[in-house]
């Protein structure tokens, strides 16, 4: 089992306490087909909607949610409008579809921001309050790598369904859900040199802890390598993985994603169940695609690297769901393939069984199999 550095520091001290993860909110080309696609696709329901009809007039935004997640879709209507709509634009046009805003759930926001500022976090805007029959909320935001940022959202005076603005929605097609429970980590890519320069700010700005350390020599294949240092919140419910390139023989994953995204971002985000075999099927079923071609021998030799597991092996290789262990207990996880035509955004399925660790006695299989999408669409 291949192994990771852990930091000697292992304590957080939070500029501000966090939560969770609030929403994720994606700039995309077409809110309405980008939505009909994870709600057929992911089995997310549309809850609500800001747009024309609610009285803004140059951007759409789709809310979705299943279980604690959720994911806001944005487009604009008329960049010609407001300066908003023409950075929803200018997003699309430079990266595709792609995160805009890990939102934040904080207990005040006023403060959160002050904090954050104070120590170095750049202001995308100051806190504003948002007024509606259902109470207030407060949220500002600062930036973080690329062209990403941070809301952070206070709710303790809302009483309503998300936020102001939002009209709840209720669609005939409402698919059930394929048991996606909550956000357990999302992953950023930056250029090379950088990672420790963004590992610093979540560290010095947010008070967040160096929580897991991977190097070239973990994270690598015959053909291609990254480093990445995994950052997170005191009570882990955040967790912010920053992954950078390293020299290998040929294009890594991170600099294909940074070719094709323009710059640095969000790469993935992993969802958590508490039954992967049951959510992969069913992801299967409704189109979802997942990378392939783990080496029949990983499965054979499973139970011999991680020990006795709950789970049928053979049903595991049939979907290729991935298997690892800690000292704390096991995890079992799976990468779809890139979501859109552009190789960036994909999705990470995970059930964690006490483990608290990120797979890395799967990260040459994984690596193996991404090399081989990559080899397909000739970026070598």
């Amino acid at each position: 089992m291949a192994t990771a550095t852990l930091p000697e520091q292992a304590t957080a001290g939070d500029t501000f306490p966090i939560n969770g993860t609030d929403f994720i909110e994606f700039y995309v080309g077409n809110a309405r087909q980008a939505a009909h696609y994870y709600v057929s696709a992911f089995g997310f329901n549309i809850v609500a909607y800001r747009g024309p009809e609610t009285g803004v007039r140059d951007r759409a935004s789709y809310l979705l949610q299943q279980d604690k997640i959720r994911f806001v879709l944005t487009t604009a209507i008329r960049p010609d409008l407001s300066a908003e709509a023409k950075v929803i634009a200018d997003h699309v046009y430079r990266h595709g579809d792609g995160v805009r805003d890990l939102a934040l759930w904080v207990d005040d926001a006023r403060d959160a921001y002050s904090k954050a500022v104070e120590r170095g976090a750049e202001s995308v805007h100051e806190p504003r309050v948002m007024r509606d029959d259902d109470g207030e909320i407060v949220i500002a935001a600062i930036k973080t790598y690329g062209e990403t940022i941070h809301s952070l959202v206070e709710r303790k005076n809302y009483r309503g369904l998300f936020m102001p603005g939002f009209r709840p929605m209720t669609p005939l097609y409402q698919p059930p859900s394929v048991g996606l429970k909550y956000v357990d980590h999302c992953v950023g890519n930056v250029e090379l040199g950088k990672m420790n320069v963004w590992v610093d700010f979540y560290a010095t700005v947010m008070g967040f802890r160096n929580l897991l350390t991977f190097d070239d020599k973990t994270i690598s294949t015959e053909y291609s390598s990254l480093m990445s240092k995994v950052m997170a919140n005191g009570n882990d419910r955040i967790k912010f993985p920053i992954n950078e390139p390293a020299a290998g023989k040929k294009k890594s994953q991170i600099d294909e994603y940074l070719d094709f995204y323009s710059g640095p971002g969000v790469q993935h985000m992993a969802l958590a169940t508490d039954d992967i075999i049951g959510t992969v099927n069913k992801l299967r079923d409704r189109g979802v695609q997942f990378l392939s071609g783990v080496p029949g021998a990983y499965y054979t030799e499973l139970q011999d690297r991680v020990g006795k597991i709950d789970e049928p092996v053979e049903e595991l290789a049939k979907l290729g769901v991935l298997v690892d262990r800690d000292p704390d207990g096991y995890l079992l996880q799976i990468f779809t393939k890139p979501v859109e035509d552009r190789p960036t955004v994909f999705y990470e399925i995970i059930q964690r069984k006490g483990a608290k660790s990120f797979g890395a006695g799967n990260f040459k299989a994984l690596f193996q199999a991404i090399e081989r999408e990559q080899e397909l669409r000739g970026n070598t």
